[in-house]
């Protein structure tokens, strides 16, 4: 299955969400002070870029488009085909490696054409006490020791974050496997989300508040916020619910969080 379709019917099923916040009437983007970009938006064969433009003409999101390397995109021809197929629409263009070693593929040249790098951490090589290669989106991910996952874990979030490939945004921050999600609060706890917000901070990059996943939570934005850093918003969405963003603006809102705490990319959209 598809992962972001897999992990979404996951959660539901698992009841993953009911332990974090859910919002309930907002108030317009311009009152609330933070910008409202979707940046973690993927085009599929039934999911395509027109759109998009319309979800944005109707709600008036700003919107990023992200591709895997890999597959159809795993060259320098096919990334700035990717690139050049996105010059016509007000969207950014983003790319969202799995894991480490994916700029071999590409000159640096062809990468700075990108407006932005996401990674996220959620495919954990060696992952459990079976030596599983863990992709911990989906809703069959095994933990048999949680306190060694979570040393497992940090150490490679921490491989994501230092690793000196070109990147930007930090994406799915704090996300747990189903299985030890009911222990979220507990397995976060503030030594840890401190490690990687230092981390963080140490290579300047932006923290994604992903929709889909309700995660971070207030505590770490705040704390985040409190050293500096940036945020975006991303849904990681394939399908109709691009731009909803309704946990973000739940816990922006929250949290205070206004425009100067946002990451927005340098380059001047066509509007036409």
């Amino acid at each position: 299955m598809e992962r972001r379709t897999f992990l979404k019917s996951a959660v539901v099923a698992s009841g993953l969400l009911s332990a974090l916040p859910l919002s309930r009437g907002f108030a317009k983007p311009a009152d609330d002070g933070f910008p409202l970009m979707d940046l973690h938006v993927h085009l599929t064969p039934s999911f395509t870029i027109d759109q998009v433009m319309e979800i944005a003409k109707q709600t008036g999101v700003q919107f990023g488009i992200m591709v895997n390397p890999g597959g159809a995109v795993h060259d320098d021809a096919s990334l700035r085909q990717f690139i050049d197929s996105l010059k016509a629409y007000p969207v950014y263009c983003g790319l969202q490696p799995m894991s480490p070693g994916w700029s071999t593929s590409f000159s640096p040249e062809t990468i700075k054409l990108l407006d932005y790098v996401e990674m996220d951490p959620q495919t954990i090589p060696n992952g459990n006490g079976y030596g599983e290669t863990l992709r911990i989106w989906n809703f069959d991910t095994y933990i048999d020791d949680p306190k060694k996952f979570m040393e497992i874990y940090m150490a490679h979030n921490l491989e994501v974050i230092n690793n000196p490939e070109p990147l930007n945004i930090f994406g799915w921050p704090l996300f747990l496997p189903v299985c030890i999600a009911r222990d979220y609060y507990k397995l976060w706890t503030k030594e840890r989300m401190r490690t990687i917000i230092d981390a963080l901070k140490k290579r300047n990059l932006a923290v994604e508040i992903n929709d889909t996943a309700h995660t971070p939570h207030d505590e770490f934005i705040l704390m985040a916020k409190e050293q500096g850093l940036k945020f975006t918003f991303g849904s990681d969405s394939r399908n109709q619910q691009a731009g909803r963003l309704d946990y973000c603006k739940y816990i922006a809102k929250k949290c205070k969080l206004k425009r100067g705490d946002f990451l927005i990319p340098k380059r001047a959209l066509n509007r036409t």
